[in-house]
């Protein structure tokens, strides 16, 4: 026999002895233990930053106190913070930018309803589970059929329920007369100003006149001489706080009597408390609340931040609180079933007690606050 044909025989033995052996078990997946990632929508730039900062310094104060006691399913949680600018276009480029290229499952944001309701399309269509903290339009969490999104939430109480709140506030303080001023652009003013018209004429009041502008307007002359000439007791004006600043001012130059009332858009550190001064607002929580969440919240935000936290920060503080506990509740980083979960949830948060509707808008009362002599203050609760 050849050396070749030893050397043939023999590897042929090796391959037989070898096919006889059980084969190795697969490698078992390692766990994932790489931090969960929650992306922070928020316009840190743009018409209105103090609302971004607010936001995201609401959300990142959470994190950091939940990742102080071990984070979420044992894994850490990491903040991606993007600037969303409360415009549609900046607000969608954020988010393909966290969800295609630092693949998160989550998103906190966006602040304005304009900004979230695109977003909400995005997350929607790609499994992503987004919670507003501060969006008010119904469009937000609604398809165009009026189905459910199901992976879209929201923190606060939506426009309807404002608008109710404020037409009721304003006729048991018996004004029977309101004009309407609004930003016929932006979903959130217009959707606030269509839902207090509603339940105010309802009640039975009138609206003696409705003018709209754009964002882009500064000079407010032409409409505040009608609500002038209109001796309308009620102005209503459910704009951002950088409007309401200068029609405020406008208002008082002219003499303007009215009564100004708004919305949670007032809600600013850089609301001018001169010009707007004995104005009112609905809002989502009140840091005077003697509750002990509420208590500990703002003494904790004002020592880290050296400020009164304003709504944005307690909705964007609990809007974290109420994803990162339905990823525990479901015991999963699967979007799907944090999803179900969230839907599933009642939560004790700072701005009160918290639960779901159909919907995913959350069944709690809002706040009426006033602005009076340099300082908001707490007037009233109403529940829905």
């Amino acid at each position: 026999m050849s050396k070749r044909i030893l050397v043939s025989v023999f590897l042929l033995a090796a391959v037989l002895l070898a096919s006889c052996q059980p084969a190795a078990a697969p490698a078992a997946p390692a766990a994932d233990t790489g931090p969960i990632k929650v992306a922070v929508l928020a316009p840190l730039s743009g018409p209105v930053p103090t609302f971004g900062v607010s936001t995201r310094d609401g959300a990142l104060m959470a994190i950091e106190e939940w990742n102080a006691k071990g984070g979420v399913l044992g894994r850490k949680i990491e903040a991606v913070v993007e600037d969303s600018q409360c415009t549609p276009d900046p607000a969608v480029n954020a988010a393909n930018k966290v969800i295609d290229q630092d693949k998160v499952h989550y998103i906190i944001g966006e602040v304005c309803s304009k900004a979230s309701i695109p977003i909400s399309e995005i997350a929607e269509a790609k499994g992503v589970v987004q919670i507003s903290p501060t969006s008010t339009n119904p469009d937000v969490t609604l398809k165009a059929d009026g189905s459910t999104k199901k992976y879209i939430f929201r923190a606060c109480f939506i426009d309807p329920f404002q608008g109710l709140v404020m037409a009721k506030f304003a006729q048991g303080k018996g004004y029977k007369t309101a004009f309407i001023m609004f930003d016929q652009g932006n979903d959130y003013v217009r959707g606030l100003a269509e839902a207090f018209e509603k339940s105010w004429t309802e009640a039975g009041g009138t609206v003696v006149g409705k003018e709209t502008y754009t964002s882009q307007d500064t000079d407010f002359s032409a409409i505040l001489a009608k609500v002038a000439e209109s001796k309308a007791e009620v102005l209503f004006l459910p704009d951002y706080y950088n409007i309401v600043n200068l029609v405020a001012a406008q208002a008082k130059e002219k003499g303007v009597t009215s009564v100004m009332m708004g919305g949670d858009g007032w809600d600013s550190p850089d609301l001018d408390a001169k010009a707007s001064d004995g104005g009112f607002f609905s809002n989502h929580y009140s840091p005077e609340d003697t509750r002990a969440k509420v208590v500990d919240f703002v003494k904790a935000y004002s020592t880290k931040y050296g400020a009164t936290p304003d709504a944005l920060a307690a909705l964007a503080y609990d809007a974290t609180y109420l994803l990162l506990t339905a990823i525990e509740k479901a015991g999963s980083d699967d979007p799907a079933k944090v999803a179900e979960a969230l839907a599933a949830i009642e939560l004790e948060v700072v701005s009160g007690k918290v639960s779901f509707d159909k919907s995913h808008n959350p069944i709690k009362a809002a706040a009426v606050l006033q602005v009076k002599d340099g300082k908001v203050s707490f007037v009233e609760s109403v529940a829905p």
